[in-house]
């Protein structure tokens, strides 16, 4: 009997011992992995703040902000739980920090409204959407379907980027459309509107138009409106693209680069194109932001900015105004269909004077970005 008890407290000591090294080795993974969060985090925060040809870098840790912020709360949890209060620390402060940047991604909802809300009439409703020249891989060309997602939502002002004059007018359903608004697509003349197919911005408005002109050509226009008896200046802007193809997407997002020889040149090649882009929209929107401090309206500031909030490029644009989402939107908002649809790169803005009373993100699926609704109001209060 006795021998039987010796092998079975052997077998359970080895046991104990085997699970002490399982667990000794997850700890050191885990302590790697906390350090490395905790880096990754700071740098992450401090990316808006970095000009993107000072360190390329950056751009790209505010790319997976969100992935990476998700990451360290689940480190500290792990550390919480082992009772490990020196590592546990280093990330919770982290978590707090990075909670005053959760409103660029995520707004809770304490209450749902199932109650549809009633808006004075003194308020108005601004649509922006990139259409991909109306044409999306996945379904093909849709000039109806948009025309008929706008005549839906009766936005009162539409900002379009990548809209193809020449498709447009072949539409029918888009001309009628079009007949409703008064439309500007900068200082254009009809003449390069119909030599040209692909990547302009269109302002559509129910409001008379007063002025308008181009900023950067096929990147940045305006357009003056008359609303009641105000002024207000109108900005849509398509910033310079990632180059990120739809099938660098699906290389990155269905882990084919694991199995791939060529990754390392691959995906050296993605990093150096998001390096790159993320310098010229920096410049970009210096450029448009010059603009913008000379404007003595009220302003909305829309479009694809091609950037994360966590990034020089939104930050620089959003200085100084009202991000409708941050103002009034629910849930976690996405703009572009990717990437697992972490990405909220297209956005309205709004100067004091102009108050955001909801925001909205219609869930279709023409185009690979999707369209930001947003109702405004003027309020003098601000003034």
């Amino acid at each position: 009997m006795s021998e039987y008890y010796d092998e079975y407290r052997s077998g359970n000591g080895r046991k104990r011992s085997r699970r002490g090294a399982v667990m000794l080795l997850l700890d050191v993974v885990m302590t790697v992995l906390a350090y490395l969060a905790v880096v990754a985090m700071v740098l992450t925060l401090c990316a808006p703040y970095v000009h993107p040809a000072g360190s390329r870098f950056f751009p790209i840790l505010g790319l997976g902000a969100p992935l990476t912020y998700v990451a360290t709360v689940l480190l500290a949890l792990y550390w919480v739980i082992r009772w490990r209060w020196g590592r546990a620390g280093m990330l919770l402060v982290c978590v707090v920090a990075g909670l005053f940047r959760l409103g660029l991604y995520y707004k809770p909802e304490f209450r749902r409204a199932y109650e549809t809300e009633e808006y004075g009439r003194d308020a108005f409703k601004v649509l922006s959407y990139n259409i991909r020249g109306f044409y999306y891989p996945k379904v093909g060309w849709q000039e109806g379907p948009i025309a008929g997602l706008l005549g839906e939502q009766e936005p009162d002002i539409i900002c379009l980027q990548e809209f193809d004059h020449r498709k447009a007018a072949e539409s029918e359903a888009f001309s009628q459309l079009a007949g409703r608004y008064r439309m500007t697509l900068g200082n254009r003349t009809e003449e390069q509107n119909r030599a040209e197919r692909g990547s302009q911005q269109a302002i559509l408005s129910r409001y008379r138009i007063l002025r308008s002109g181009t900023i950067i050509p096929r990147t940045s226009i305006w357009a003056d409106l008359l609303v009641g008896e105000d002024t207000v200046r109108v900005f849509n802007n398509h910033l310079h693209s990632t180059e990120i193809t739809v099938h660098d997407a699906k290389y990155l997002t269905t882990h084919r680069y694991v199995s791939d020889t060529a990754r390392e040149e691959k995906i050296r090649s993605i990093l150096s194109r998001l390096c790159r882009n993320s310098v010229l929209r920096a410049e970009q929107v210096d450029t448009i932001r010059s603009v913008m401090a000379a404007t003595p309206y009220r302003m909305i500031v829309c479009g694809d900015f091609n950037d994360t909030p966590m990034s020089y490029v939104y930050r620089r644009m959003a200085r100084g105004l009202t991000d409708a989402f941050r103002s009034c939107g629910r849930g976690y908002s996405y703009t572009f269909q990717g990437f697992f649809n972490t990405l909220r790169i297209d956005y309205v803005l709004t100067s004091d004077g102009l108050e955001p009373l909801s925001y909205e993100v219609p869930q279709v699926d023409y185009s690979d970005h999707l369209p930001v609704v947003v109702r405004l109001r003027r309020n003098d209060e601000n003034d």
